[in-house]
C-alpha cells in the first residue's frame, strides 16, 4: 500500500496554515481573487505551468488545454494555480529558442520554488519547452507531470503528404532550382500546416515529449495524441486528476529518474528515428538528475536499436498516422526485450504493466524489429565522430544522410556567419561542387550565441540547378530535427572558443568515415599549431543582456549546454517566510 503524506507535510501549508499575519495576509489575498476560502484551504496546491504564447502556434491551444488540467484538478480536490511561463516556440524566437532554454529551465524552478507549491502539471511541447520545463522541475524536485502539447495534423498539397518542416526545406530547393512557381510557393504556404500543435515529422518535438513518455514523465502515451483531437482534452484532464494523487504519494522526479530510465529513453529515441537536438537536452536533464549520460552512451544505443518509426524525416509518414497506429505505446511493446520494464511512471505503475496492452493497428507505420524503417546497415539515428576536427565529439543522423556520402573526402568551403554564407551560396561563380564539404562556424552555444538551427546549410543554386539535392555540411550548431541531409552537427568544442573547426581553411581537406567514427581535416599538426597560435575570435562578445551570462556560463554541445551554476550543486533551502 502506497504510504500517504499528511496535510501539514504539504509545502504550501508554509505559506497558508500558520496562525500569523504572513500567513494571514496569504489567506486575505488569495480570497481577493475571488476564491472561497474552502477552494483553497487544506488542500495541495497544483501549479500549471503554461508556455502558451499568440507567438507560439505549437503551444495556441495550451489556454484551453490549462482549464482542461484545472477540471482534472477540482475534481481530485485539489487547488489550481496557472502560472505564465516563457514560450520558446520554434520559428519566431531569434537567434534561437535554444538560447532561452536555461532560461525557461531557471523560470520553471524558480516559479516552483518561490510559490506555495505542492506539484505541477508542465504544459509544453515545443523542441525547448520539454527540457527546458523538465531540467527546472528535475532540479526543484517536486511532484511534477507532463503535458505534452501534441503535434499537428497531417498536412498534404496537391495530394502528396507534407510535413512540416521536413517539405519546407525540401520545396525550398525545389523553388530555388525553379521547379516551383512564385504562385506555388504562395499556396504551399497556406496549406501544410493544417492546426495548432508541434511538428508532424518526428522533428525535436515529438522526439523530446516522446522520450520523456517512454521515461514515465508522462501520462502513458500521451505523447502520440494530436493537439486537436478530443482525447489530448481529455488526457489534460487526466493529468491534472493525476498530480493530486502524487502530491499525496509524494512521486517526485528523483524517485522515478535512474540511468535505467534514462536508457529507456535512448530506446525510445533511436527507434524513433528522432532529432540530434535530443543528444544536446538528454545530456542536460540527466545532468540535473544527477545521471552520468555521454555521447558515447547514446552511440551504444543507437548501434543496437534500428529505426522503428516509419516517420519523416527518415521515413514515410506523419505523427498523426503514428497515433492512428498506435503511437509510442506499439512502438514501446515492440522493444520490450531492450527495455527496464521495472522502472516506475508517474502513473503509479511500472512501464511493464503500462505496455500490459499495447496493440499496433498498422506495421507499417511502426515496424517490426525484424523488418525496421531503416536497418541499422543503412543508417542510424545519432552516430558520433570524432577526430582533429572534433575532439569532443559532433553528431550526425545518418538515417536521414545520403549513403554515399558516409565515406567521404573533399575541399572545404569554410564560412564564418550566415550572412557571409547567404550572400555567396547562390553566386553562379561560386567555387563549389557536388564533392565540396561546406562548413559553417560560430554557430555554437558561445558562437551564435545559443547554438542555433543553422546545421542545414543551404545547397548552393548553381548545384540544385544541376539536380544535387545532398553534400556534406559542417556545423558547431544545430539543426532542425524535421530536417535530413548528410549534415555534421554539434561539433566540439565550437569554434569561437577555440574549438579546431576555427583552424579550418578553405581548401583543406575534410574526411568523413561515419563506420570508423572520424571526422579530420587533412592538416599536420605544426601548420595546426601555427594557425593556433594566430587565431583570434571572430564570435561577437555580448557585455550585457541575457546573451551576456549565456555566454559565460554555458557548456560545451557535448555537455548539454546547461549553465555551470545549475547542472550540479548541493539542493537550495526553501524560501523563508517571516
Amino acid at each position: 500500500m502506497i504510504a500517504r503524506r499528511t496535510l501539514d507535510s504539504l509545502r504550501s501549508q508554509r505559506w497558508y496554515a500558520a496562525d500569523d499575519m504572513r500567513a494571514f495576509a496569504h489567506r486575505q489575498r488569495t480570497q481577493q481573487m475571488g476564491m472561497r476560502r474552502e477552494e483553497f484551504m487544506g488542500k495541495p496546491v497544483v501549479a500549471i505551468l503554461n508556455t502558451w504564447s499568440d507567438m507560439s502556434p505549437c503551444h495556441a491551444h495550451l489556454r484551453e488545454r490549462a482549464e482542461a488540467v484545472k477540471r482534472g484538478v477540482w475534481q481530485a480536490g485539489g487547488y489550481p494555480v496557472e502560472l505564465p511561463a516563457l514560450s520558446v516556440g520554434e520559428v519566431m524566437v531569434k537567434p534561437t529558442t535554444m538560447l532561452y532554454r536555461n532560461f525557461l529551465a531557471m523560470e520553471a524552478e524558480e516559479l516552483l520554488r518561490s510559490h506555495p507549491v505542492d506539484g505541477a502539471v508542465l504544459l509544453g511541447g515545443c523542441d525547448k519547452s520539454t527540457p527546458g520545463l523538465l531540467m527546472g522541475a528535475i532540479s526543484m524536485d517536486v511532484p511534477v507531470i507532463y503535458c505534452p502539447a501534441g503535434p499537428m495534423s497531417n498536412g498534404q498539397w496537391r495530394g502528396v503528404k507534407t510535413g512540416a518542416g521536413t517539405h519546407t526545406k525540401k520545396y525550398w530547393d525545389e523553388y530555388r532550382a525553379g521547379r516551383l512557381s512564385a504562385q506555388d510557393w504562395v499556396d504551399l504556404e497556406s496549406r501544410m500546416t493544417r492546426s495548432a500543435g508541434t511538428c508532424n515529422t518526428m522533428g525535436t518535438a515529438s522526439t523530446m515529449t516522446s522520450i520523456v513518455d517512454a521515461m514515465g514523465l508522462t501520462l502513458f502515451g500521451a505523447s502520440s495524441i494530436p493537439a486537436v483531437d478530443s482525447g489530448h482534452a481529455r488526457m489534460a484532464s487526466a493529468c491534472g486528476e493525476r498530480i493530486v494523487q502524487m502530491i499525496w504519494e509524494d512521486v517526485r522526479p528523483s524517485t522515478i529518474l535512474s540511468r535505467e530510465t534514462f536508457v529507456n529513453g535512448l530506446v525510445a529515441y533511436m527507434a524513433m528515428g528522432g532529432s540530434t537536438n535530443a543528444a544536446v537536452h538528454l545530456v542536460a536533464m540527466a545532468r540535473r538528475a544527477g545521471v552520468d549520460l555521454t555521447l558515447d552512451d547514446m552511440a551504444a544505443v543507437s548501434a543496437r536499436i534500428p529505426v522503428l518509426a516509419n516517420l519523416f524525416p527518415s521515413g514515410d509518414y506523419l505523427m498523426e498516422d503514428f497515433w492512428f497506429a498506435g503511437g509510442l505505446p506499439a512502438l514501446l511493446k515492440k522493444l520490450e526485450a531492450h527495455l527496464d520494464l521495472s522502472r516506475p511512471t508517474v502513473e503509479g505503475r511500472t512501464l511493464g504493466e503500462a505496455l500490459a496492452e499495447a496493440p499496433c493497428w498498422n506495421d507499417d507505420v511502426i515496424r517490426d524489429l525484424a523488418d525496421p524503417a531503416v536497418p541499422l546497415e543503412r543508417g542510424r539515428t545519432l552516430a558520433v565522430l570524432r577526430g582533429n576536427l572534433a575532439p569532443d565529439g559532433a553528431v550526425m543522423k545518418t538515417s536521414a544522410a545520403s549513403p554515399k556520402f558516409l565515406r567521404h573526402e573533399g575541399r572545404a568551403l569554410v564560412f564564418d556567419d550566415p550572412g557571409a554564407m547567404k550572400a555567396a551560396i547562390d553566386d553562379p561563380d561560386l567555387d563549389v561542387d557536388e564533392s565540396t564539404v561546406l562548413v559553417l562556424r560560430n554557430a555554437g552555444p558561445v558562437g551564435a550565441p545559443g547554438m542555433p538551427e543553422w546545421g542545414n546549410l543551404p545547397i548552393p543554386k548553381k548545384l540544385l540547378v544541376a539536380g544535387v539535392r545532398d553534400m556534406v555540411r559542417i556545423c558547431d550548431g544545430r539543426m532542425s530535427g524535421t530536417h535530413y541531409g548528410t549534415c555534421v552537427l554539434h561539433v566540439s568544442p565550437e569554434a569561437a572558443v577555440g574549438g579546431p573547426l576555427g583552424l579550418l581553411r578553405t581548401g583543406d581537406v575534410v574526411v568523413l568515415d561515419v563506420p570508423a567514427g572520424r571526422l579530420d581535416m587533412k592538416v599536420d599538426e605544426a601548420e595546426l599549431a601555427r594557425r593556433r597560435a594566430e587565431w583570434t575570435p571572430t564570435a561577437y562578445r555580448y557585455d550585457r543582456s541575457f546573451a551576456a551570462l549565456y555566454q559565460r556560463h554555458v557548456s560545451q554541445a557535448h555537455e548539454g549546454c546547461d549553465f555551470d551554476f545549475l547542472a550540479a550543486g548541493p539542493a537550495v533551502p526553501e524560501p523563508p517566510i517571516y
